[in-house]
């Protein structure tokens, strides 16, 4: 084991004013080091600085570093151990669907590589629920549907405001599908998907006339009720838009 706990310098001084203007003390120094364990400024085997060291580190109370350890030991990142100290666990451990760690995740220098791995995750359940949809769907949520699509088209040349759009048809599908427990996945993950630059990209006019086509195209297979072509067609949309951005210019993982 490599140990860690008298090089506190190691840990990138935190922003002192965060945790002046967060009303508990303890979330801030938490998101600070979780960020530091899941992009290995604390490797695997590797302990924390001593409560002491994490106490002039963060300027706060041993009882709030003591509340910090037993939330990143709850997150699956650390273990106490006496005599040892806290020892950073290996990413098995993690609970990589914790909005903390995922979003760390997103942002290693292999970030795109975790991306990679929630459109999978994404495009299984997505397609799944657009089948659901098509087989659910009645004659009120087809004419919302369809409104919410011309919503959409009215914004194509307002990039943002396409983007905010989009989210809102995917969960709107979603929704229709009735499966709750996809929808709250899928709707977790993008969550921190999209604050990592690597994900959303730039998209340009051309790019969202393209994903228009896709909306249209999944709209008409849930509207005519024919649950595979919607499987189909939402799974080519989701891999197509991935594909794209991936190769854009800087996305070979996230800063």
């Amino acid at each position: 084991m490599i140990d860690r706990q008298e090089t506190a310098g190691d840990l990138t001084a935190p922003d002192q004013a965060a945790f002046v203007r967060r009303p508990r003390l303890a979330s801030a120094v938490v998101d600070h080091l979780t960020h530091a364990i899941v992009t290995e400024v604390y490797p695997a085997g590797t302990s924390l600085p001593t409560e002491s060291a994490l106490c002039d580190i963060y300027k706060v109370s041993r009882t709030v570093i003591r509340e910090v350890s037993t939330t990143l030991a709850e997150k699956g990142l650390v273990n106490s151990q006496q005599g040892r100290g806290t020892i950073v666990l290996d990413q098995f451990h993690w609970n990589m669907l914790d909005p903390t760690v995922l979003s760390a995740l997103f942002q290693r220098h292999d970030g795109v590589e975790f991306l990679d791995n929630m459109i999978e995750i994404r495009t299984l359940l997505e397609c799944s629920m657009a089948a659901k949809a098509a087989r659910r769907i009645g004659d009120l949520e087809i004419s919302e549907l369809g409104r919410l699509l011309g919503r959409l088209e009215a914004m194509m040349n307002d990039p943002v405001a396409y983007a905010a759009g989009d989210i809102e048809f995917h969960n709107f599908i979603m929704g229709l599908s009735g499966d709750r427990l996809g929808r709250a996945i899928v709707t977790g993950l993008q969550g921190q998907a999209l604050t990592t630059r690597g994900y959303s990209g730039h998209p340009t006019i051309t790019d969202i006339a393209e994903t228009h086509r896709a909306h249209v195209a999944i709209v008409s297979a849930i509207a005519r009720h024919d649950a595979i072509a919607a499987s189909a067609e939402m799974g080519t949309h989701i891999a197509d838009a991935w594909r794209h951005r991936r190769q854009a210019p800087g996305t070979s993982g996230a800063s």
